[in-house]
């Protein structure tokens, strides 16, 4: 499918990210730390990106959300609002990864994509020349500082605290929400929005124990 217009959104971190793109003209909304109030903010966050590309929702070829890993709350807030859209205007879905959305651009080489999971430990997936060599896993620090010393450059969206111990590249997050999701659709990977839920929620741990 050749990318035309599309509507994408990234709810599962601090920023909140929205992305139009119509007639190979693109459109963001970027806003970098919103204090987890994605409910608050996202419908107007589309509206005016949206407006900005004098795009409608009827317009859209389909419609995209980053399904993780990430903040399990703002996951859900992204993924229902596109899956609402997509129902509505009867168009495809395409799921994008956090992971996706940092591995974009890299230089030949391993990298290792990080999401802070808090209190010292992190959401990973690792990469070589493109390809999953470090399947997504939940993992502590320890772990990160022994792959970067097998080789990987560390990349993510925020400062980390594992940067103390390591250099950790710092990426761009609407360049990545574009680039992954053009890339996607180019490779025709229409799905369902499912999250991507690495471990289980705070909620669920303690309801286990």
């Amino acid at each position: 499918m050749t990318v035309k217009n599309f509507l994408a959104v990234d709810t599962s971190g601090s920023a909140l990210i929205v992305v139009a793109k119509k007639d190979g003209k693109t459109f963001t909304s970027y806003t970098p730390d919103c204090a987890m109030k994605h409910s608050v903010l996202l419908m107007d966050a589309i509206d005016e990106t949206l407006d900005k590309a004098n795009l409608t929702l009827s317009e859209c070829d389909f419609f995209s959300a980053v399904v993780g890993a990430g903040s399990f709350t703002g996951i859900r807030i992204g993924v229902s609002a596109m899956k609402g859209f997509a129902l509505a205007m009867g168009k495809p879905t395409l799921p994008v990864t956090s992971f996706a959305c940092l591995e974009y651009n890299a230089v030949e080489g391993k990298t290792l994509c990080l999401i802070d999971a808090l209190h010292g430990y992190y959401y990973v997936c690792g990469y070589e020349n493109g390809k999953i060599t470090y399947p997504p896993a939940y993992v502590a620090e320890e772990e990160v500082l022994a792959l970067y010393q097998q080789g990987y450059a560390l990349r993510a969206f925020t400062k980390l605290g594992v940067a103390e111990k390591a250099p950790v590249e710092i990426m761009d997050g609407g360049k990545g929400l574009l680039c992954a999701v053009e890339t996607l659709a180019n490779d025709n990977a229409f799905d369902e929005l499912n999250p991507l839920y690495i471990r289980k929620s705070s909620a669920e741990e303690n309801l286990c124990k």
